[in-house]
């Protein structure tokens, strides 16, 4: 059989291959690029507590040295070390022998004094002594007088007593030690500690701006109209109890411009000891209309400047340059730059810029932290 040549049949096929490709890539192009999906949050006003997390440290609530008021040798210490005692209650007995003597011979001088007034007095209307000499000796009845109330008081200065209810630290003197009136040293330290003082530093300008936002309305007071306090030991774990603010200084610290508050706290169990440091959150007010947006939608730019991606009405990607406060759980408090009803975007932010197109799907949201669920997104934008 002859032999056909197969040439003009394979150069038909790659014709005709070729042409098929040039319609399948004009197909694809043809064909418009998918918008990307995204989830969104759309912001709502709500009434939020704010709070302001301070670092501090605890003191006592009241708080007194024992120091002696005579001179003497320490008798007998009366009371146990570390022990919660009463207002009232004798610790220490210096030795009495010297003011119990001084005592005796000042009533001696009394008595012999008294009895010499008695008796000018009813020589006078005698006209036997002079009206002179019945007032000298009516005056050293009065210094007697005078000096057996000193002695009295002396002798009982040398029985040390409890000025407060609380609980005693350590003794600086035993028995036999030598005190002295007016020593700068304190025998005893007691400390009440039930309840007790949280003392906190907040700088002034927070300060001011708290009070500037109470007086526009911004922040709304507590029903009750006192800043409650709670705290965070220094193991993590919440003091069961809550406090409240007693007072504010009325100056500032000139070395760190902050003002010192002071919380008292209720401490029965004595948990709280004075000196150590406490994280306190104070309450400070009630936002009615705040909007809170989520942290994992807000970034910054180059130069710091908190930003946001919203979606508006027409589906296109928008920045926005926000004004933020503190952050509120999973949240941040928006101060501008964002209102109610704007939707922000919390998942997909990788594959947009502005002025794209997206698809706009609401987050689900955990009810407890407020924290987006995070979505499966895999189309990318153009």
């Amino acid at each position: 059989m002859p032999f056909k040549p197969v040439f003009p049949a394979l150069v038909t096929a790659i014709a005709f291959a070729t042409m098929l490709s040039g319609c399948n890539k004009e197909q694809v192009a043809a064909t418009p690029a998918q918008a990307p999906q995204v989830s969104v949050v759309t912001l709502k006003p709500q009434a939020v507590t704010l709070f302001n997390d301070l670092p501090g440290r605890t003191s006592a609530y009241r708080l007194a040295e024992v120091r002696p008021q005579v001179d003497g040798i320490v008798l007998k210490r009366l009371f146990k070390e570390g022990a919660d005692i009463k207002a009232g209650q004798q610790l220490y007995q210096i030795d009495p022998s010297t003011y119990e003597v001084t005592l005796a011979s000042a009533q001696a001088s009394l008595e012999q004094s008294r009895s010499l007034t008695t008796r000018y007095r009813q020589l006078i209307d005698e006209q036997a002594v002079s009206k002179q000499e019945y007032d000298t000796a009516r005056s050293q009845q009065m210094q007697a007088e005078a000096q057996v109330k000193g002695a009295q008081i002396n002798l009982r200065y040398t029985k040390m007593f409890a000025p407060i209810s609380g609980r005693i630290g350590r003794s600086a003197v035993t028995e036999g030690a030598l005190v002295s009136n007016g020593q700068a040293a304190a025998l005893a330290i007691i400390q009440q500690l039930d309840p007790i003082y949280v003392d906190v530093t907040q700088p002034y300008g927070e300060v001011l701006k708290l009070r500037r936002a109470l007086e526009s309305g911004q922040l709304q007071k507590t029903a009750d109209k006192a800043a409650k306090v709670s705290l965070t030991l220094q193991d993590g774990s919440q003091y069961p109890l809550q406090g409240s603010l007693e007072f504010s200084e009325v100056s500032v610290d000139e070395a760190t411009g902050s003002v010192t508050l002071r919380a008292v706290f209720p401490n029965p169990d004595h948990l709280l000891l004075p000196g150590i440091f406490v994280h306190a959150r104070l309450q400070e007010g009630v936002a009615e209309q705040a909007i809170l947006a989520p942290q994992i939608g807000v970034t910054r730019d180059l130069k710091g400047t908190p930003t946001a991606m919203v979606v508006t009405a027409d589906n296109k990607v928008e920045q926005r340059q926000l004004k933020v406060g503190r952050t509120v759980g999973a949240n941040v408090l928006v101060e501008s730059g964002l209102s109610a009803g704007d939707k922000i975007i919390v998942e997909g932010l990788q594959f947009i810029k502005p002025g794209s197109s997206v698809v706009a799907q609401e987050a689900m949201t955990d009810e407890a932290n407020r924290a987006p669920v995070a979505l499966n997104t895999s189309a990318k934008a153009e």
